[in-house]
């Protein structure tokens, strides 16, 4: 499938990777799909206000990946979510919740470093199911539009079709599939 992405739409699953590199992250996500594609310029033509859109998904981020909808459920429920993320937050410290999970130590980690010796330089990152049915829903809108090759409006577009915080954010920002479709028309 790698074959049909364009070299932009190459760029961003690379730079995706690049941002669960620096995130710190054990695995590329969603959000690291576009945050890559926010890099590359890919929203401009949008009028998408990056770093607005930057800080809406560290504020996601924060409240431990819940969706806005996530949250109306609990407080119908009667439960605060700004109240749980401030209690968790006051506990463990601010950012408590978007910090990655603790990776897990093998024994050749523990004797690397009992020895003082570098851990070997990690070259494969994992795409979460998330992220990898993003690529192939691109592969489906590409074909279904037939279109011969897989661009970052396509990424896009499958962004905008999964449920989740990341398409929360995009339609917040104005980011819509129809808008999207326009643009990939032009």
């Amino acid at each position: 499938m790698f074959e049909r992405f364009t070299s932009d739409a190459r760029d961003a699953v690379a730079g995706a990777v690049a941002q669960a590199v620096a995130a710190g992250s054990d695995t590329v996500t969603e959000e690291h799909l576009l945050l890559s594609l926010l890099d590359r310029g890919a929203l401009d033509a949008l009028g998408v206000d990056g770093p607005a859109l930057t800080a809406d998904l560290v504020a996601t981020r924060r409240r431990g990946g819940m969706s806005r909808a996530d949250e109306e459920a609990l407080a119908g429920l009667g439960i605060d979510l700004t109240e749980i993320v401030s209690r968790i937050e006051e506990t463990h410290g601010e950012g408590a919740l978007t910090a990655p999970a603790p990776r897990r130590r093998g024994l050749g980690a523990s004797l690397r470093e009992a020895l003082g010796r570098p851990g070997p330089k990690r070259r494969h990152f994992p795409f979460t199911q998330g992220a990898k049915k993003t690529l192939e829903q691109a592969l489906r809108i590409t074909l279904g539009r037939k279109d011969p090759s897989i661009g970052t409006p396509h990424l896009l577009l499958a962004l905008l079709t999964r449920p989740g915080t990341v398409s929360e954010v995009l339609a917040d920002h104005g980011v819509t599939y129809s808008r999207v479709e326009t643009a990939l028309a032009a």
